[in-house]
């Protein structure tokens, strides 16, 4: 029998020692392996989790995920160029108390006029003229001309000043796919009285026809709304299909008077529409916003308007 000296044992557990320790590091560094950037992949997870989380609007939809609802690219409209498209008149000023012609031109990045644009709601150009104070508002679908510039047939508008917005989608070019809205405003010669804003209400009425709103929105987020038709008490079910939907909701902000397209939800199907219409709505700032409801019964256009707070 053989006996080891205490001296080599203590040089065995030491080595031992060694081994673990390194084995440990190994492992360690194997859990937080780091890519060229330095972060770990660990961080990396959390980081894609949070990014997928903060893609989703807080009232839980992905805008992303719906044509149409692009908020942020739109923007308020409150310009006239965005991403190197821009909206041009020579029409500063226009005659109150009779009809006339708003002409326009959109133009590209490269400086020239456009003239492919993609169909939205059965309509290469939506446009909308809308009176400072919101009490004054038609939305018409201008023609184009073979070189591009526009001519918008407007009603008769009252002295003051009138913001006058293009909502569009190239068909091609760099902005291919992708909605704008751009305004310019234009001075009415007269007695420019501003009319005070209606206050906030949930209903309104319009030829014979009420219009009532239900839903609670805030500034920010995305919420559905959900408006109700009816006539002399009773629910409308013969509403036409108008622009492809059953109703065409847009809303302007007051103060400055910012734009945003409330997005119908519900599906066509034929021409007995109604009563109850649903709506995806994200209206960007707090405030008092003027609703317009158009729809259409019996071959005739009906516009409902009302003044919406919005927390």
């Amino acid at each position: 029998m053989s006996f080891t000296s205490r001296p080599t044992l203590r040089r065995r557990g030491l080595a031992v020692a060694a081994t673990a320790t390194v084995l440990a590091l190994t492992l360690a560094a194997c859990g937080s392996s780091k890519d060229a950037s330095g972060s770990s992949t660990a961080a990396k997870d959390r980081g894609a989790k949070a990014s997928a989380s903060s893609s989703a609007t807080p009232g839980g939809m992905d805008h992303g995920s719906m044509p149409g609802m692009d908020h942020g690219s739109m923007g308020d409209g409150l310009a006239d160029a965005k991403d190197g498209y821009k909206l041009s008149s020579g029409a500063g000023e226009l005659p109150a108390g009779k009809d006339s012609a708003y002409r326009f031109t959109i133009t590209s990045p490269d400086g020239k006029p456009v003239t492919g644009f993609a169909v939205d709601q059965t309509k290469r150009m939506h446009f909308y003229a809308i009176r400072s104070d919101l009490t004054g508002f038609q939305h018409v679908h201008p023609a184009m001309a073979a070189d591009g510039t526009w001519t918008a047939d407007l009603a008769a508008l009252r002295p003051g000043t009138w913001r006058m917005f293009a909502s569009f989608t190239p068909d091609n070019g760099p902005g291919k796919g992708k909605d704008f809205v751009l305004s310019r405003t234009v001075t009415v010669p007269g007695d420019a009285k501003p009319t005070p804003l209606p206050g906030a209400a949930t209903s309104a009425e319009a030829d014979g026809y009420t219009a009532t709103v239900k839903g609670d929105l805030m500034a920010g987020m995305t919420h559905p709304m959900t408006v109700a038709i009816s006539k002399d008490g009773k629910p409308v079910t013969d509403l036409q299909p108008y622009l492809e939907t059953y109703a065409h909701l847009t809303a302007f902000h007051e103060g400055d008077g910012a734009f945003a397209h409330l997005h119908p939800q519900t599906k066509v199907n034929g021409d007995k529409g109604g009563p109850e219409l649903s709506f995806q709505t994200m209206l960007p700032k707090s405030g008092n916003w003027r609703l317009f409801l158009q729809f259409q019964t019996g071959g005739k256009l009906h516009t409902a308007a009302l003044t919406l707070r919005v927390s």
